[in-house]
């Protein structure tokens, strides 16, 4: 009788050859939020873009403290979600508090989700998302100050390191990276997999659910 091998995505270093992710960031963007995840999907073949609120140098941070500057390859502007395969939005306070005031970035993240494509959100990530209205009836994490703004957009809200709903995966903090990167790693290299994009068996059961919220999908 034939056997199936399961292989893990994250042990082929190509695995992720012909992928197109996207980082939608600014300035203030937690660097760690930004550079690992980014390290993980091109150290396996996938071809990424940097987009910000314009192309040029933007200024990274490490909790309050100024980090390393990164090229910003793309403008917001110019980007277009069906271009990608995948999005991550890293984290930082000051990052996504702009980002959610353009119009451009906003309707940039809405598109990921309007096209079903996976998106990988981390800290005070999914401030962005809030704002394209895009969280209501997901569960979902992030860190621990945005659980009432999620809440009252809709979103079912827990604490762990990672939560995985459908094509979304979300972390709290730098400390989750590892988590975060790898279910990364395993959403990109499976989109339209079902068994890949399955949602984490291990999530907790127990989110608080959200009084007249509707599952958006």
């Amino acid at each position: 009788m034939a056997t199936h091998e399961h292989r893990d995505p994250t042990s082929d270093t190509q695995r992720l050859h012909g992928k197109r992710v996207a980082f939608l960031f600014t300035e203030g963007v937690e660097q760690v939020e930004l550079t690992e995840p980014l390290r993980a999907v091109r150290d396996l073949g996938a071809d990424t873009s940097l987009v910000s609120l314009q192309t040029g140098e933007v200024q990274m941070f490490s909790h309050l403290d100024r980090g390393d500057t990164v090229t910003a390859d793309t403008a917001v502007a110019d980007a277009d979600a069906s271009h990608f395969d995948a999005l991550v939005l890293p984290g930082g306070v000051a990052n996504p508090d702009a980002l959610r005031s353009d119009s451009d970035a906003v309707d940039f993240v809405r598109g990921f989700f309007d096209q079903h494509k996976p998106v990988a959100v981390i800290c005070h990530g999914p401030w962005t998302m809030i704002e394209a209205g895009v969280v209501n009836g997901r569960t979902m994490t992030s860190w621990p100050s945005l659980k009432t703004d999620l809440r009252n957009a809709g979103a079912k809200w827990v604490d762990r390191e990672l939560q995985v709903d459908g094509l979304l995966v979300s972390s709290r903090k730098p400390d989750d990276l590892p988590a975060f990167c790898a279910q990364l790693v395993r959403h990109v290299a499976g989109a339209g997999d079902r068994d890949a994009m399955a949602d984490d068996p291990t999530a907790p059961a127990d989110a608080e659910p959200v009084p007249g919220s509707g599952a958006v999908r």
